[in-house]
This record gives structure tokens, C-alpha cells and sequence, in this order.
């Protein structure tokens, strides 16, 4: 059996030693306090037994709602009455259908579903995007081994299955209800997401954070997602601090108890996310290119080491440039680029400069061995663009990604490097 994900948390927190790991993917159903379980998947499901029907907070993904709910009907046999989405991404309502199933199977009213109403908006996107969506997952995440529960595989036919559920009810601000004898605040924020929100139970001092906590550094970056907001997330942490919560439950990651430990942990991430759009928007104030905001705003290495603050998934040089997006549009102030000739023919251009696409490889390659593996990467695609269909030059290519996949740290860097590196290889197998 895992350890408790409390007494984890708490240790992990604590010492700032990561001994184990701490987004755990199981699918084990653990108790955290009395009528409450969490079953730890890809995205997790928070469950409450009301003593009026169980309320669930996320359906996890396609790949793991079937094992999620197998795992609730572990703990607790009645009614599934609520399942609150924290927002509309894939891993956390794809896995709904299992959820209709099992009340279908067990002859009980299907649950009723809580969401933003900006959900709808959201599945009704997925499905008009369904082929690009696939695409992008399984490059974000194709250069770990994936086992996740997530499905990315080359044979996903549809992003969002058909049958997830819909939210019934939805909201614009705010929503209370009661839940058995629980009164229910859910609060809509923007931060991930547009549809994003938390829930917070007054009675209990249990604040429910969706993806707002990920033990992760904040995924407001993602290089392929849409547009997602920095400060308006630290501002819905900065309301969840004020609430007091003694329990905090998140999507992704560690649960983690006590009021003191709760507040430090939401307001580093806070701080962090506060900090990076403060610099940002003064460097764009002074008239700075994001060329020199990216390369000159930082996040402190002590906070990148803290436990929850690690840049494994997102990393702050992405979320500097969704703020510049947010701020300043898609232009990144280089004049060339507001209406650029294509990659193929600027590349074609350097490499006769150069004397061939051989030499901006070969000097590609030394720059990869003396350690400058960003501008070794520059120099890989042109050669690549240059030579399309050259099987030498996309082997380089290849090689070089694979070494710059190695030396990152965040999943989503590794991801589109590892998909870089496949693009190269396919081409230098052909010979």
C-alpha cells in the first residue's frame, strides 16, 4: 500500500525532499478525513459522502474512469448524486462516461453534473478539434513512457468520447447549494482554464483546488493550449488563502492538511505567478521584444526547488510568453516576423551562404558538443529545411533533438523535442 498522501504531503512539504513520488497515478482510493476519499489518477476524483448520495469532484480521464469508479464502489455503495467538474479538460471529465455506466448498471439516477458554463463551450471546441487535439497529446506527452492512464495513443480515434456527460447545471460567478446537510460554494476563476473553478465547504474548511494546485509549477505556459491567465490564477489563491482551509484537495498531486502548510503552499505559487507578470509587463512597458523579456525574467532556482514548484510539467519561460500573448497579442516585435517568408526558403537562403546544409549541420553538431544545445537546434532546422528529404542531415537532426530532450526537465519540453526528433528519424529511415 502507498503512503497515506497526507502523511506524504506533509513530510514532503516539511523537509523540501522529494523521496517518492507525489503525482501518483493508481487509481488506489485512500480516506483523508471522515466521509471523504480521493482516488489517485490522471486527473484524481475527490469524493464525498454527503449522507444524501456521494459527491464526486472530477471523472478523471478516458483511459481511468472505469478504474476510478471501480475503486469508489470500493468505499462506498450509494448514489453517485453530484460530480462537480473543476474545469473541462479531458482528464478530468473524459472518464464521465464510466460514472453514467455505473449508474445505469446499478439502476440509480445518473449523476448530476455541475460545471462553469463556459464546459459546454469547451467540448463543443474539442470536438471541432478532436484530430488537432489528439495531435498535440501525443506530442506533449510522447517523450516519457506514458502510463498515465491518459489515452494518446496513435489509435484514439475521437479526443472527448461521445458519451462524456454534459454539465446539467451550469454557472457564470459563483453557485451555492447544500449537499445533504453541507452547504457547497463553487467559485469560477481563470487561471489553466477560462472554465475553471473551487469549491470550498465552509462547514469543513475543505477547499476542492481543481488544476489551480497541480505539484507542479503552475501549467499557465502549455506551448500548444490555448490562452491561459497568470494573475487572475493568483488571485483565486489569494481568495482560497482567505478562506481558511484546514484540507486542501487538489486535481493533481498531494492533498494537504493544515491551515499554516495550506496558506505557505498556495502563496508561493502565488507570489511566483504574481512576480513573472509584475516583470513582464514592465519590461513591455519600457519597450522591451519578447526576445529580451524571455531571456531575462526568472523565476528564483530556491522556489523551482520546492516540492510543489518544480518545473517537471510546465516551465516558467512558456508562462512568460502566454503573459506576453495575453498582454501584447501573438507579435513578438521583430519586424521580419509579422510577415515572414517561409522556414523553407530563409533556410535555403543560410545554407547558401554557408556553402550547404552540411555545413550549418556540422556546426550544429559542434555546438551541440561544446554545450549550446539552443542554437545547435537552430541550426538543425534550417539544415532540415534545407534538405528536406536528406536522410544524413535528418539523422543529425534526430540526434540532436534526442540530446536536447535528455537535458530538459519539463515534460512538455521533452515532449515536442522527442516529436522533433521522430520527424527526423522517419526521414532518415527512408534511405
Amino acid at each position: 500500500m502507498s503512503t497515506h498522501p497526507l502523511e506524504l504531503s506533509a513530510r514532503v512539504i516539511e523537509s523540501g525532499i522529494v523521496d517518492e513520488p507525489i503525482n501518483r497515478v493508481t487509481n488506489e482510493i485512500t480516506e483523508l478525513a471522515e466521509n471523504l476519499a480521493i482516488v489517485e489518477s490522471f486527473s484524481h476524483s475527490a469524493v464525498f459522502d454527503t449522507g444524501d448520495g456521494l459527491m464526486c469532484f472530477d471523472a478523471s480521464g478516458a483511459g481511468s474512469g472505469k478504474d476510478v469508479v471501480k475503486s469508489i464502489r470500493s468505499w462506498r455503495k450509494d448514489r453517485i448524486s453530484n460530480l462537480i467538474y473543476t474545469h473541462g479538460h479531458v482528464d478530468h471529465i473524459g472518464g464521465s462516461f464510466a460514472f453514467a455506466a455505473d449508474a445505469t448498471e446499478r439502476k440509480f439516477e445518473k449523476p448530476h453534473v455541475i460545471g462553469h458554463e463556459n464546459v459546454d463551450a469547451r467540448i463543443d471546441r474539442y470536438t471541432q478539434t478532436s484530430d488537432w487535439n489528439i495531435r498535440i497529446n501525443q506530442r506533449q506527452f510522447g517523450g516519457i513512457r506514458s502510463d498515465m492512464g491518459l489515452n494518446i495513443g496513435e489509435n484514439l480515434q475521437r479526443f472527448l468520447p461521445r458519451s462524456t456527460m454534459r454539465p446539467d447545471q451550469t454557472f457564470r460567478e459563483s453557485h451555492e447549494f447544500t449537499a445533504g446537510s453541507t452547504k457547497v460554494e463553487l467559485h469560477h476563476a481563470r487561471g489553466e482554464t477560462d472554465d475553471h473553478l473551487w469549491a470550498w465547504l465552509p462547514e469543513k474548511k475543505w477547499l476542492f483546488a481543481g488544476d489551480f494546485v497541480i505539484w507542479n509549477y503552475p501549467n499557465a505556459g502549455n506551448p500548444q493550449k490555448v490562452q491561459r491567465y497568470a494573475f487572475e490564477w493568483a488571485q483565486a489563491l489569494r481568495r482560497m488563502i482567505d478562506q481558511g482551509p484546514e484540507l486542501l484537495v487538489p486535481a493533481h498531486g498531494l492533498p494537504i492538511e493544515g491551515k499554516k502548510r495550506i496558506a505557505m503552499v498556495l502563496d508561493d505559487i502565488a507570489t511566483s505567478l504574481e512576480s513573472l507578470v509584475t516583470q513582464v509587463i514592465e519590461m513591455m512597458n519600457a519597450g522591451e521584444t519578447l526576445d529580451t523579456i524571455i531571456h531575462t525574467v526568472r523565476v528564483p532556482q530556491n522556489i523551482l526547488e520546492k516540492p510543489y514548484m518544480r518545473p517537471l510539467y510546465d516551465e516558467p519561460e512558456f508562462v512568460v510568453r502566454n503573459i506576453w500573448r495575453l498582454y501584447g497579442g501573438w507579435w513578438d516585435g521583430a519586424a521580419s516576423r509579422l510577415k515572414p517568408a517561409p522556414d523553407s526558403q530563409v533556410a535555403s537562403e543560410l545554407a547558401n551562404l554557408s556553402g550547404g546544409a552540411e555545413n550549418l549541420m556540422n556546426r550544429a553538431l559542434e555546438l551541440m558538443e561544446s554545450g549550446d544545445i539552443r542554437m545547435a537546434c537552430h541550426l538543425a532546422d534550417f539544415a532540415g529545411w534545407a534538405a528536406p528529404d536528406d536522410p544524413i542531415i535528418h539523422a543529425n537532426r534526430a540526434t540532436i533533438y534526442e540530446r536536447r530532450r535528455k537535458s530538459e526537465l519539463s515534460l512538455m519540453s521533452k515532449g515536442i523535442f522527442k516529436g522533433a526528433a521522430r520527424e527526423s528519424q522517419a526521414i532518415a529511415d527512408k534511405k
